[in-house]
């Protein structure tokens, strides 16, 4: 169980000041970040046996233009606890394939249809709803604890290693002692920042617009991709709205923001015509939000008592949606590994040895290279080309023949639903 104590100096002086003792917690694993990653990790370790004690710096799971695609690997592990069919229960859609409309017709270049799995498809769900779900299944063991609105401001560190965090609530400073701290908390991870851990960053050819437009009767569902004459749209189906991505060179957005909302319907309505009428909606770049692509890796995910996972590891571009995916299997073989050093340092907090963190980063670093690396080659002989043409976009000639050659054809499905290998749940 969590065990809570309070400072004498504030239980005798009431309320406390900014500069004041800290409430402690100690617990023996405290996850920072309740996005995808974090939030698994913390079921899986909650399940084990493990106290553990989750922090999120919003009072909710509610975001705009999150990340809301599960592909086949998560589903699965989903399954290995048990989960899926009540998970499927909540709204959500399914993808087989991606298909993107060209001036040249469309084509079809991932399948995930013949995949050997029970979930052959990405699955498309609101995140709020995934997060809840997965806290909701940790709240059932008393070694789980969520504290919401946590704002992590410092690292607590002894004998140069990580013993927990210091944080700011509702109500002052609080303090989490642990044997364990995992950076979860996204591509701008402050837990990276405090521990001086420095990423090496790529420069993908652009950034992406998000924004909503209303849906209609009769409209396609899942996934439309639209390419052509130096434009890129994305329209992702949120069933009650389009969420509209509108990809543009890397460092345009000034440009275009000084020509004017106006400029954006009108490059949206001249790629997509059947959706011109409903950019009337779009009235203001308040309801814009600009996605900055990047791509980057962290040489070392680890120092004494501290464990990075997902995008605070290593941030993915959006292409083929798979950062959820990656973040959960990161907290799959985080959960697998260490297990058993966590619970015989529970009660003692006795930090981790570090090997033991090393090979978290092992287990996980190929797999991310590779997907990176595929990344990348998708945005310099697709996208780079595609948003740098003033005339009609044709695909390059292996995209176009991947389809058509047996033995290559599934290699983009299986390599975008699962990676180069998929993390299992250890029993």
């Amino acid at each position: 169980m969590v065990e809570t104590t309070e400072k004498k100096e504030r239980a005798n002086s009431g309320a406390a000041g900014p500069r004041e003792a800290p409430d402690v917690t100690r617990t023996t694993c405290v996850v920072v970040g309740g996005g995808p990653g974090g939030a698994v990790l913390a079921l899986l370790l909650a399940r084990k046996g493990v106290d553990v004690t989750l922090l999120e710096a919003h009072p909710d799971f509610d975001r705009e233009f999150r990340g809301d695609t599960l592909h086949p690997s998560v589903m699965e592990i989903m399954d290995q606890l048990g989960l899926a069919e009540r998970l499927l229960e909540l709204r959500h859609s399914k993808i087989s394939s991606l298909t993107i409309q060209t001036d040249e017709g469309p084509f079809s270049p991932i399948d995930l249809s013949r995949l050997k799995t029970k979930f052959p498809y990405i699955t498309v769900m609101p995140q709020t709803s995934f997060l809840e779900f997965i806290t909701g299944e940790a709240k059932r063991y008393p070694n789980f604890r969520l504290v919401m609105g946590a704002r992590v401001r410092e690292l607590v560190e002894e004998d140069g290693a990580v013993r927990g965090v210091r944080y700011e609530g509702e109500v002052g400073l609080h303090e989490v002692q642990a044997a364990l701290t995992v950076g979860a908390d996204g591509r701008g991870s402050r837990v990276r920042r405090l521990a001086g851990i420095e990423s090496k960053k790529t420069s993908p050819p652009m950034d992406v617009l998000w924004f909503k437009l209303p849906r209609e009767t009769g409209d396609a569902e899942g996934i439309v991709g639209q390419f052509g004459r130096g434009h890129i749209a994305v329209m992702l189906d949120r069933k009650d709205h389009w969420q509209a991505g509108y990809v543009i060179p890397k460092g345009t957005f000034p440009e275009l923001r000084h020509e004017g909302i106006g400029e954006l319907k009108r490059q949206f309505a001249e790629l997509i015509p059947k959706f011109a009428d409903r950019l009337e909606h779009l009235t203001d770049w308040r309801k814009v939000s600009l996605l900055s692509v990047e791509s980057s890796r962290c040489p070392t995910w680890h120092r004494p008592g501290l464990l990075l996972i997902g995008d605070a590891a290593h941030v993915m571009s959006p292409v083929a949606g798979v950062g959820i995916n990656y973040a959960v299997q990161d907290a799959v073989s985080a959960a697998n590994i260490l297990d058993g050093p966590l619970r015989e340092s529970q009660g003692r907090l006795v930090v981790v040895d570090e090997k033991h963190l090393a090979a978290v980063q092992r287990r996980r670093e190929l797999p991310t290279r590779v997907i990176q690396a595929f990344q990348a080659q998708i945005q310099k002989n697709v996208l780079a080309p595609a948003l740098g043409s003033s005339g009609p976009f044709s695909p390059p000639l292996l995209l176009k023949l991947l389809p058509r050659i047996p033995v290559l054809r599934d290699l983009p499905g299986r390599l975008i639903g699962y990676g180069v290998w998929t993390s299992r749940v250890k029993s």
